[in-house]
């Protein structure tokens, strides 16, 4: 049974509910301390699951190749032009008037959260994983992670924090559905150099969150979808 997304999900309603309650009144010190954490826990995270690599060039190939067909392909740019447009369709809800640049800020706001929430390379990750062997505890540490996310957008941006828990348990209840019609033709192996690559997209977002380096996550995401023919593939010819 599929828990990870429901936790994670209730997380962000929690916290957006709770943040928009607490309005302004979270110290700005909070605010801009607390993602930072955010990125540590994310690299903490990432670290542990890169050292469950069975093979390591499966884990290197998988990252470089992914991340070369992301990049022709333009998955981010792909994502940024899809919630560009709902932005645009937001914006075109104020009939009368023009957007103001506060509104303008709002949206922007809610456009990078809807990303971050729906579209994160942990999210993706850790709902494949869950289908695929029944541990949610990629989803649970990220709720812990989202639930305080949430709680800081939410003091700016009000109750529509909480409403991105539906996209966000829609997308990730999909992914980890899917992922269970792979199980059977997984291997331990397998399963090791899968969970090494989506470690190393955690490392990549930590590092983002922190603003060490400002990868292009999204773009890496194809390496999760090689990581298991490759893995495959290496058994057979060369381990």
């Amino acid at each position: 049974m599929l828990t990870g997304p429901f936790i994670n999900a209730a997380a962000v309603l929690v916290g957006g509910t709770l943040g928009a309650l607490l309005s302004h009144r979270l110290p700005e010190r909070v605010r801009s301390s607390m993602p930072s954490i955010f990125g540590l826990a994310s690299l903490g995270i990432g670290i542990l699951l890169v050292v469950k690599c069975v093979n390591l060039p499966v884990m290197v190939l998988a990252t470089l190749v992914g991340t070369l067909i992301g990049e022709l392909c333009y998955v981010e740019r792909g994502i940024s032009s899809g919630v560009n447009a709902l932005r645009n369709v937001m914006q075109k809800r104020k009939t009368g008037e023009a957007a103001n640049s506060a509104h303008e800020t709002f949206i922007q706001s809610l456009v990078a959260i809807i990303i971050l929430f729906c579209a994160s390379g942990t999210g993706i990750f850790g709902a494949m994983r869950e289908g695929m062997t029944g541990d949610p505890s990629i989803l649970i540490a990220k709720a812990f992670l989202d639930f305080f996310t949430a709680v800081i957008f939410a003091t700016s941006l009000g109750f529509a924090v909480a409403m991105i828990s539906v996209p966000m348990l829609i997308v990730q209840l999909s992914l980890a559905t899917c992922a269970t019609l792979i199980l059977p033709l997984t291997t331990p192996a397998m399963m090791g150099d899968f969970t090494a690559v989506g470690g190393i997209l955690l490392l990549a977002t930590g590092l983002r969150i922190c603003g060490i380096k400002m990868f292009a996550v999204a773009n890496m995401l194809p390496a999760l979808v090689l990581a298991m023919p490759l893995s495959a593939l290496w058994t057979a010819f060369f381990a």
